[in-house]
């Protein structure tokens, strides 16, 4: 189908029927694989957040409203009720910025998605394959919808993932619900009224952005659910003067650029890619090609003269600026969005993981000499949106120049991590907080889930963190307590 004038008129109608029409033989078999390796990652991810200061305090919180249900929140041996669990599994599978992003839209697809769906395979039978539907359905509208915007909500001061992820996951609960095409229209227009999602947390290094995907997990249950009692809602929610596009990009036209005609044939879900580092997805290009160049020519920071990363312009104002703060990023959670930082932590440590953003590491004296050594220029090579290009051209006192540019940043589509790297990396974050024998365990429950009629086992395998406590002493403890 074509973008014609009745594309913005029947956009929120399209994506219903097509979202509620789809049939599991329609995806192959590559496709609901590797949306399991995306869900083990998610959840991998929400297992070690709680090895940090900020799980502990969001629980807290959140029990303080919570009331009790049969939702199943990760690493907790009790269940709350199905949003609240929303809620909180949302932020920790976002809060250590580790969670996979669908490139083209830079939405954290699986951090609502799956939340969405797990709160409700916890109130009602839910097959594992439905469970897996429901995530790719998720992915692929929010990969749409953002897609369309063209990079610019983050121009505009927007957290993608806060303003696009509530309308996949509205959709997705509608199916797992049993709902009507009517009712998928009705609960995007009433997730219109939620979206929300702003980048201020760049300023302080502060919390807030943790909070997106949940809340947009929580609130598209909510949307869901009030779509179903007959809660009258706008039925377009993406065009006209205050619909999505006009509202959080500027120019109402983008609906047109959402290219549905094309959903559910060539999946979204392929091109989601999953973080080998724990930094925003801008900066993992330039750390390969630092580290690549480290190993490869034996580098030492003290003989770096300078080191220009190319990047596209229309990254700066995530990952650059303003250069004197990412120079010493004073939070973790400011390290995590400083390309200066991470390349230079990447040279001097030659390795980049959650340690590497702790206070020990942010206060190192060899990172922080070397990072005024770099800046950032718009490298005309980058193919940005589509991936995240970037590299380092790195000047040595005696002259010498190594340089390499990765145009696909690894994990992206045509650089997909493998099953094997996904279980690595799973591995390495749930034995932060559990025993080597219950980690196994929470992965065969994963990769089993499409065998099971409903997600019990599943569900089961996520609840608490065993007897074998935090794999941390009292002094790393305080030292983490510190850091964020």
């Amino acid at each position: 189908m074509s973008n014609t004038s009745s594309h913005q008129e029947s956009l929120t109608r399209r994506i219903a029927a097509s979202s509620l029409a789809l049939k599991l033989e329609d995806v192959a078999p590559h496709v609901l694989s590797y949306t399991k390796s995306c869900l083990a990652d998610a959840i991998g991810i929400g297992f070690a957040s709680h090895y940090y200061d900020f799980a502990e305090r969001t629980v807290a919180g959140v029990r303080t409203l919570a009331s009790p249900g049969t939702g199943v929140v990760i690493g907790l041996e009790d269940t709350l009720a199905p949003r609240d669990a929303a809620l909180l599994n949302g932020t920790l599978i976002h809060g250590l910025d580790f969670d996979d992003t669908h490139l083209a839209s830079v939405v954290h697809c699986s951090a609502s998605a799956l939340p969405t769906a797990l709160a409700l395979a916890s109130e009602r039978t839910v097959s594992g394959n439905e469970l897996l539907m429901a995530c790719i359905i998720a992915t692929e509208v929010d990969a749409r919808l953002g897609s369309a915007a063209g990079g610019t909500f983050q121009q505009l001061g927007f957290h993608p993932t806060g303003v696009v992820g509530i309308f996949g996951a509205a959709v997705a609960a509608v199916r797992l619900l049993g709902g009507t095409v009517n009712e998928a229209v009705r609960a995007q227009g009433i997730a219109l009224s939620m979206a929300g999602g702003s980048m201020a947390f760049l300023d302080t290094g502060t919390w807030t952005k943790r909070l997106h995907p949940g809340w947009a997990a929580q609130s598209a249950l909510a949307a869901a659910k009030l779509a179903l009692a007959g809660f009258e809602a706008p039925s377009e929610a993406y065009g006209g003067r205050y619909g999505f596009y006009a509202l959080f990009t500027q120019n109402a036209d983008n609906v047109n650029k959402v290219n549905w005609s094309e959903a559910y044939q060539d999946f979204a879900m392929e091109s989601v890619a999953i973080k080998p580092y724990p930094i925003c997805h801008f900066n993992h290009a330039p750390v390969d090609a630092a580290l690549l160049l480290r190993e490869k020519h034996g580098l030492s920071p003290d003989d770096i003269e300078s080191i220009t990363i190319g990047l596209h312009e229309r990254q700066f104002a995530v990952v650059v600026d303003p250069v004197a703060r990412k120079q010493r990023p004073e939070s973790e959670y400011e390290a995590k969005f400083s390309v200066a930082y991470a390349v230079a932590t990447a040279l001097v440590r030659g390795q980049l993981g959650l340690r590497e953003l702790e206070l020990e590491s942010r206060t190192d004296e060899a990172i922080l000499a070397l990072t005024p050594r770099i800046h950032c220029v718009h490298d005309d090579r980058s193919n940005y949106p589509q991936t995240f290009s970037g590299g380092v051209s790195i000047k040595m006192r005696d002259g010498t120049v190594h340089e390499h540019f990765d145009t696909v940043n690894r994990g992206a589509e045509g650089r997909l991590l493998s099953v094997e790297d996904v279980k690595t990396k799973f591995v390495q974050n749930c034995r932060l907080v559990l025993s080597e024998t219950r980690t196994e365990a929470v992965w065969e429950a994963i990769m089993a889930v499409d065998e099971q009629d409903d997600c019990s086992a599943l569900l089961d395998a996520l609840k608490g963190l065993g007897d074998h406590g935090l794999i941390a002493d009292q002094t790393n403890a305080v030292a983490r307590n510190t850091t964020c």
